[in-house]
């Protein structure tokens, strides 16, 4: 095994090693948004070999494991693979967890000089699992070799987004970022969902209550997906499911007309659960208007606690964003 491509999609993986651009493709799909991080621990033990990481704790966990044992690498540690490898290829979107990844990824690789040596940036302007697949297995995305530069940034990068405010990560603005081009803009794009200075909701929640504001609006019409009106990509499905829950399961609710819930698998797997949820019919409340006017403060009727990286954001301690201004507003 010669050539390694890793991206972080299983849909466009499949369709790389059916294009036969790699003799094995891995797709690392952990999400790093939503939630707590994994501990330093877990983080270390993420793309060692595998021993006794739980499932979903380790980077080979989206790969199918007949592909793995096809390829004789099952089990590996990413270090010992790209020691096998000719070439090792990162096909990385521009959506912020995509570029969390690869921070990660790089800053493990760091200190590895041979594995440092073996890898190459694709930049690619749009998400992997967003191109059609016959489309993506002619896709030819510039390279971009890797200097010390790169993982001096990548390094630095991670830290600010694991550190216990979101301090250093707004000081990359500060910085130039141009060795990982996508890093800007995956920046703000997750600054912009902290609460906003004039609403207390991040981008996402603005944009879903903007989406139900005409009213009778069910609620995957607010999800973002292929050719829907939410445009947000910080947030995947499961994910903006929880938001929206959050905007009408609270003490002052901004949504009405959310007739089942959670959103849970639980929820998903009882078909006439599922069914109520998708038949909601949404509308704004008297609070969800004012809210999107800019007139209200959402968090002034709602407590708030969610994890933005490595920053616990709660009602005590709520950091802000000013997207005039590009600005972090720190708790007073």
């Amino acid at each position: 095994m010669t050539r390694l491509i890793v991206t972080t999609d299983s849909s466009a993986a499949g369709a790389l090693l059916r294009a036969d651009l790699a003799d094995l493709v891995i797709a690392i799909e952990r999400r790093l948004i939503w939630g707590p991080l994994p501990s330093d621990e877990e983080l270390g033990a993420f793309f060692a070999p595998r021993t006794t990481q739980p499932c979903g704790l380790h980077w080979l966990d989206n790969t199918p494991s007949w592909r793995l044992e096809g390829s004789g690498v099952k089990d590996r540690g990413l270090i010992e693979l790209l020691s096998e490898c000719d070439s090792a290829e990162l096909w990385m979107g521009p959506e912020p967890n995509a570029q969390l990844i690869l921070l990660w990824l790089l800053d493990h690789c760091g200190n590895e000089r041979a594995a440092v040596s073996k890898l190459v940036i694709r930049q690619l302007d749009i998400a992997v699992g967003r191109v059609d697949l016959e489309r993506l297995a002619k896709l030819n995305p510039p390279i971009v070799e890797l200097t010390p530069d790169h993982l001096e940034i990548a390094a630095r990068a991670w830290r600010a987004y694991r550190a216990p405010t979101p301090q250093d990560w707004f000081g990359l603005l500060k910085t130039d970022l141009s060795l990982l081009p996508q890093l800007e803009r995956g920046a703000v794009d997750l600054l912009e969902e902290l609460p906003s200075v004039a609403t207390g909701l991040g981008a996402t929640e603005m944009r879903i209550l903007g989406l139900i504001a005409p009213g009778n609006v069910q609620p995957f019409d607010a999800f973002p997906g292929h050719q829907k009106p939410n445009e947000r990509r910080v947030f995947d499905y499961w994910e903006v499911g929880a938001l929206l829950d959050g905007l009408a399961r609270c003490p002052v609710p901004a949504v009405a007309g959310l007739d089942e819930g959670p959103f849970s698998l639980d929820m998903h797997d009882d078909a006439l659960r599922h069914a109520r949820y998708k038949q909601s019919r949404l509308s704004l409340t008297d609070l969800g208007k004012a809210v999107l006017a800019g007139d209200e403060d959402f968090c002034r009727h709602n407590p708030i606690a969610r994890w933005w990286g490595g920053t616990l954001v709660t009602t005590e301690r709520l950091w802000r964003w000013d997207r005039e201004s590009r600005l972090l507003v720190p708790p007073v």
